[in-house]
């Protein structure tokens, strides 16, 4: 029998951790023989101790006032985009001292997953959290998309919400939602009405903005994450790991440098790697260094870079392993693309095409032949919920295969004359159109982004290509089966979505 082990989990606050806390962590961990520990897909640091060892480690990190669950995930980390602040995108309002104040003010746990982003940039996720909210136009406000839990269900909160009120809010929401489950836990129907109405009832006092325009999400692009990089007059430095696995004496290392040269802080990644900022250009030969003493590899290909796996799953990161080969092997181009891998049901994954694990049936001499169903979003943004299943029952040397076609047809549909992805995902602007009649217009829902485009129509409504959208009766959104007047009109059709 395999000795006993237990899984700490450490939340770091929107993927911000000090370098003092992170040092005081890992002398925790080193005494406890931890030898590796991991980064999860919410910011949060992993990593098992073995029984014998749990209560020293548990004394010590009490004892450093830091917060952690043992085998358990009851608490979800706070998801921010503030690592990308500088070195990926410049923000118009949301700076360091506005996640900062924000964070500050969480006096809970929260249970619900919270996602704090920035509108400009993709190297985040959006809709990940069960509470999204995200930077608007205005200063301080922020759109809130509500993903009920278990669910890929959207609903647009019918009003901004100001950077203060977001914790009590958050709160607010969360009381809800605990108290009726039967409504809005794991309830793929869920109304979103109702649980705005039951959180107005609370009578908490929240400084409200109407919504004039609708959120729209860039297209997706994830920037290069890894190695030295400089912006401004500064270096920033990513670090990621093929095997997941960091090992304590390197991120000793690296808190070391950052005390030394005056880094105060790091940051953590949804894909699961780290960043440190702020390094003088005069410093670099520190980290160097430190980085020749473990042999650590910086300057992965960018086809390994894009997946998400699960936390601490041994399984998926196993077939990305062996899918990226393949890829790599048949020269196979996934830009603006991104992978998941889902081994169970209900795991919030970030991903354009998702790869899922489906149940083993026996095959006809009794072993259990593995299968996955590849599902892609209908516009290959990995911030959508409205997935399109392109297989089922596809048996493990074939995944690669499939995988690959559906990577052309992604390219064939981008680089087609079609109106829809080619101009939403076009590297160059579009030419301006010849002058002629006036293009439809594009119509929006509100709660979950689902687009509608007369040129199309909608074949699940069995509405016909060419059906303007105002001539259509009692219509419902596809996806969230949200009502007609909640759908805004946000765009001419020949314009990017």
């Amino acid at each position: 029998m395999p000795p006993k082990t237990h899984i700490i989990k450490i939340n770091l606050p929107g993927g911000i951790v000090s370098a003092g806390d992170l040092l005081a962590i890992l002398d925790a961990a080193e005494n406890a023989d931890v030898e590796h520990l991991q980064f999860g897909n919410r910011q949060q640091i992993l990593f098992t101790v073995a029984d014998e060892k749990k209560r020293c480690l548990q004394q010590q990190l009490a004892s450093a006032d830091i917060i952690y669950e043992l085998s358990a995930d009851v608490n979800p980390n706070i998801v921010s985009s503030y690592v990308t602040e500088d070195v990926f995108e410049h923000a118009n309002w949301l700076r360091e001292g506005v996640y900062k104040d924000i964070l500050d003010l969480f006096d809970y746990r929260p249970q619900l997953k919270i996602n704090l982003i920035d509108n400009n940039q993709t190297f985040i996720p959006f809709f990940s959290g069960n509470l999204n909210f995200i930077a608007s136009d205005t200063n301080n406000y922020w759109y809130l998309y509500v993903r009920f839990p278990k669910t890929n269900s959207l609903y647009c909160w019918p009003s901004l919400v100001y950077s203060e009120d977001i914790p009590s809010l958050s709160s607010a929401i969360e009381r809800v939602v605990f108290a009726h489950q039967h409504k809005f836990y794991d309830q793929p129907s869920a109304d979103g009405a109702l649980l705005y109405g039951l959180v107005s009832a609370t009578g908490g006092s929240f400084v409200l903005q109407p919504i004039t325009v609708p959120l729209k999400v860039p297209a997706f692009t994830l920037p290069y994450y890894e190695g030295f990089n400089r912006y401004g007059n500064k270096l920033w430095l990513g670090i990621y790991r093929r095997d997941e696995l960091f090992s304590v004496a390197f991120l000793k290392d690296l808190c070391k440098i950052c005390l030394k040269t005056r880094i105060g802080q790091l940051y953590t990644t949804p894909w699961k790697s780290i960043i440190i900022k702020g390094i003088e250009l005069s410093d670099r030969g520190l980290w160097d260094t430190a980085l020749c003493k473990h042999r650590i590899n910086v300057r992965h290909a960018a086809n390994e870079l894009n997946w998400q796996v699960e936390d601490l799953c041994e399984q998926g990161l196993a077939l990305k392993h062996e899918l990226v080969r393949q890829f790599n092997e048949e020269d196979v181009r996934t830009f603006h693309l991104c992978f998941a891998i889902k081994t169970q049901p209900k795991t919030g994954l970030f991903g354009s095409i998702v790869i899922r694990s489906q149940q083993h049936n026996p095959n006809q001499i009794g072993l259990r032949e593995e299968q996955f169903e590849i599902l892609h979003t209908r516009d290959f943004n990995p911030n959508s919920k409205d997935f399109i299943s392109f297989r089922q029952k596809v048996n493990r040397e074939s995944l690669s295969w499939y995988l690959v076609q559906l990577c052309n047809q992604f390219y064939e549909l981008q680089t087609s004359d079609d109106p829809g992805l080619g101009t939403f995902y076009a590297e160059e602007p579009a030419p301006e159109p010849a002058e002629g009649p006036a293009a439809p217009m594009l119509y929006q829902c509100t709660r979950c982004l689902t687009i509608y485009d007369q040129t199309y129509g909608d074949e699940l409504n069995e509405v016909a290509p060419g059906t303007p959208f105002e001539a259509i009766a009692n219509y419902t959104c596809p996806t969230c089966e949200a009502p007609k007047d909640a759908f805004v009109m946000v765009a001419a059709a020949s314009q990017s979505a």
